[in-house]
């Protein structure tokens, strides 16, 4: 046993031999033909730069570049062109009169521009000294010391550097001399920069190795007047430079703003203020006694509910709408009758029913409105959407047209307040056009921020643009003499017998002005017994079991809805 294990060992020996070999083999064969790599192939082991600098500022440049072990194809080098500095501004500079040699034969290098880059290839013709020439303008910077000149004399290059050696010529003493290496963001110093000395009477530096894409930058400074700076600055647009809050645009936008504002109320002073109506004032309706501690509601002027709303706030609303169709009720050219509920969770339905009530009494746009109720004499209010709702537009316009022509207003107030409409939203879109220009081209987008905030303004002001004359200030007045009462008269004075009449007279008049709920419940104070009151108002019948306590529900529901589908889409 211990005899044969000479013989095993040789055996498992010879085995991991041949193991060992044949994965040599496959690492040959998937490697390529047998040469050793060589890092070194393609490696510049010296990068001479010679360059000298005009009193132009003009730099010129010179390199010899030499590559140990076999050359690459071609050469590539990429410079940059464009340079971030502080704030929102770069360093342009102007990199060309690109020429190269290889071998003593010139060739004219293939050049690449985009944004922020030139790139240069030529080829190397296999030839180990290759060179390449090029000028630069404006690497020379002011600095708060003078000038500077400030270069990266390796950058972009696309092989490894083994040593480095850069002299500058330059035609003015110098103040300083700097240098720095390594990646683009490094601020590590370099191997050497020297100058006035018997080794380096001119600006010298020394660097190495470095990297593919690396660079060594060289700072050499001049004093005050000895070298004219040819720096280019490009501004880059920024959000914050665009609308920049130095204090000259700062200033300007602020007293725009200023102005606009000062203009704005004095074009509303003098086009949307209403006409002075001094002490008069026409009243629209009042109490009147009629015996001790009773006073009946009369309407004065033939001022209708409509008009009354229109005159108030300058347009006519859907509770102005829905307040004549009550008022219509009231004098008897209508009837609304309370439809009972399909179920106890369906919404409530009324029909509107004409009856036939001379209607020689009634303004155009009442017409109108019960002309929309159609030839059939009766519609439902959920059924208003499509058959009322397409007079709800003539009404409008017959009662801008009305309030116009009873003097209360020179225009209709729609018409001015669109056509102001237009001239603010022209003058918004003109001021979005200017502020797109000012941010884009300069720094003084504050100004047209500006500029949209007044017409904005003038939006605003469109708005309250309709004037009433003097006669509809006055009315105006009465309006709110008429509110006042509404709101405070005492509702247990009606004549005994003719509350329920009284109050629907006025009842209209409180939907649109206010107060009405007051009144609803001095109707409900006057049902004094349990039986259904579903017929006692004449213009407004209930379903069945229906009780003058239930008229403020349903009234505020028949409001809500009436308004709703009169001026749904």
């Amino acid at each position: 046993m211990l005899e044969s294990f000479p013989a095993v060992r040789t055996q498992v020996t010879g085995r991991v031999a041949a193991l060992l070999v044949f994965v040599s083999i496959l690492v040959g064969l998937s490697a390529g033909p047998f040469t050793l790599p060589a890092r070194a192939e393609g490696t510049a082991s010296r990068f001479v730069v010679s360059a000298s600098l005009g009193l132009d500022g003009v730099l010129k440049v010179h390199q010899d570049i030499t590559f140990s072990g076999e050359p690459p194809a071609e050469v590539k080098q990429r410079f940059e062109v464009k340079k971030d500095i502080l704030g929102d501004r770069r360093y342009v500079y102007d990199v060309g009169g690109f020429s190269a040699t290889a071998g003593g034969q010139p060739f004219t290098p293939a050049t690449e521009v985009d944004d922020r880059f030139v790139t240069v290839t030529f080829p190397t013709d296999g030839q180990n000294v290759v060179s390449l020439e090029y000028s630069v303008v404006g690497a020379v910077v002011a600095t708060p010391e003078g000038t500077a000149l400030e270069w990266p004399v390796l950058q972009g290059f696309d092989a490894a550097v083994t040593e480095l050696v850069a002299t500058v010529a330059i035609p003015v003493p110098f103040s300083f001399i700097e240098c720095d290496a390594g990646s683009p963001n490094s601020n590590v110093p370099c191997t050497y920069a020297a100058a006035g000395t018997d080794d380096a009477q001119q600006p010298t530096f020394r660097d190495g190795p470095r990297g593919p894409g690396e660079f060594v930058r060289v700072h050499i400074g001049f004093p005050p007047g000895a070298l004219a700076s040819n720096e280019q600055i490009e501004e880059v647009w920024t959000l914050a430079r665009a609308f920049s809050a130095k204090p000259l645009p700062l200033a300007l936008s602020l007293g725009l703003l200023v102005l606009g504002a000062a203009g704005l109320i004095a074009l509303h002073r003098r086009a949307g203020v209403d006409a002075g109506a001094g002490t008069e004032v026409t009243r629209a309706g009042e109490f009147v006694p009629v015996g001790a501690g009773q006073s009946e509601f009369r309407v004065l002027g033939d001022v209708r509910p409509g008009h009354v709303g229109t005159v108030a706030d300058e347009r006519v609303d859907p509770i102005d709408i829905t307040a004549t169709l009550i008022d219509l009720a009231v004098h008897g050219h209508l009837r609304i009758i309370e439809l009972p509920r399909g179920a106890d969770f369906a919404p409530t339905d009324w029909l509107l029913t004409r009856t036939d009530s001379a209607v020689a009494d009634l303004r155009p746009f009442e017409s109108e409105l019960l002309e929309g109720i159609g030839e059939q004499g009766e519609v439902k209010v959920s059924e208003l959407s499509s058959r009322v709702h397409e007079s709800a537009g003539p009404v409008q316009d017959k009662l801008y047209d009305e309030v116009v022509a009873n003097g209360w207003f020179d225009r209709r107030p729609d018409s001015i307040r669109s056509g102001w409409g237009r001239v603010a939203l022209s003058a918004l879109i003109a001021a979005v056009v200017i502020t797109i220009v000012l941010a884009a081209f300069t720094t003084f987008g504050l100004i047209g921020l500006a500029l949209i905030a007044v017409a904005l303004g003038l939006l605003f002001v469109a708005q309250e643009m309709p004037a009433r004359t003097k006669s509809g200030a006055a009315l105006l007045a009465g309006l709110a003499a008429l509110r006042s009462d509404l709101m405070s008269h005492p509702t247990n004075q009606m004549p005994p017998g003719r509350e329920l009449s009284e109050i629907s007279e006025l009842l209209p008049y409180a939907v649109v002005l206010g107060g009405h709920q007051r009144w609803l419940d001095a109707i409900v104070a006057s049902d004094d017994d349990e039986e259904e009151d579903r017929y006692d108002l004449g213009w407004y019948e209930g379903p069945e079991g229906w009780h003058l306590r239930d008229l403020p529900y349903s009234l505020k529901n028949f409001i809500t809805t009436v308004s709703g589908e009169l001026f749904s889409r």
